[in-house]
Order: C-alpha cells, then structure tokens, then sequence
C-alpha cells in the first residue's frame, strides 16, 4: 500500500512571499488584501467615470468601465509597473523575479483579472492565479 505523502509543516517564519525570497514586511513585501482591494476600487472608479465621459455611448454602461479599466492595467503596468490605484495604495507589480512586467506579461494578467475568479484564487505567497500565470507578483512601493 503506497504512503500518503506528506506535507510539510508551515514554518515559525513563514509569512506570504516567502517562497519567493521577499521580506516580510516593508517595500518589497506582499502588498495586503486590503491595499489591493483600495487599489481596485480606485482603479473602478477611474475607469467609471472616464468610461462615463468618452465611452459608454459606444460600448454601453455594462462594458464601458470593463473595458476602460483593461486598457489601463494594459497600458500602465505594462510600462510603469502600476496602475493610478496602485500607485495610491503603494503597490507596483513586478515579475517575480524582480524584472520589469512587460506588456504582454501586463495583457495576460489583464485578461485573467478581467475574468475575476483567477483574481481570487491565490497561493501561500498571496498570487492570484493571474499572477501565476503572468509571472508576477504585487508588492509594496
């Protein structure tokens, strides 16, 4: 009869990004739930009322903000590695192991997010699925 595997015992000083060699707190750490979530919220809003002001007339209210907000994740984590709520809530996203995102790492992560549920699923390490999937990570400015 084969041996159930084993799973290894959380470590005294364990803490999410651990697994990826970045502290435990301070720049350079796991950006919480919580700045993440403020960060979303803003990044709604702004893509809300822009969508309000140019866009809505053409793609209508239901996919108006949707596609605003893509295309700014797109286009400025792509390029400066954060969007303006993350730049508020003091997060950028970088690849994982450290390197500028890209804008192709930006539209895989983009499109993932868009789709919320890989947003929500996340390892030890606090990485949402699309950011498994991109290489990347979110962490504190």
């Amino acid at each position: 009869m084969p041996r159930a595997a084993r799973v290894p015992a959380p470590q005294p000083d364990s803490h999410p990004g651990a697994g990826l060699g970045l502290p435990a707190e301070g720049p350079g750490s796991i950006g919480g739930w919580g700045r993440r979530i403020v960060g979303l919220c803003i990044d709604w809003a702004v893509a809300s009322v822009i969508a309000h002001a140019f866009v809505n007339a053409t793609l209508g209210r239901e996919l108006g903000p949707l596609a605003v907000f893509a295309l700014m994740h797109v286009v400025l984590v792509g390029t400066t590695g954060f969007t303006i709520g993350h730049f508020l809530a003091g997060l950028v996203v970088r690849r994982a192991d450290g390197g500028f995102v890209g804008p192709l790492r930006a539209l895989l992560r983009t499109a993932l997010l868009c789709l919320v549920i890989p947003a929500v699923v996340s390892d030890p390490d606090q990485r949402g699925l699309h950011d498994r999937a991109a290489g990347t990570v979110i962490v504190r400015r």
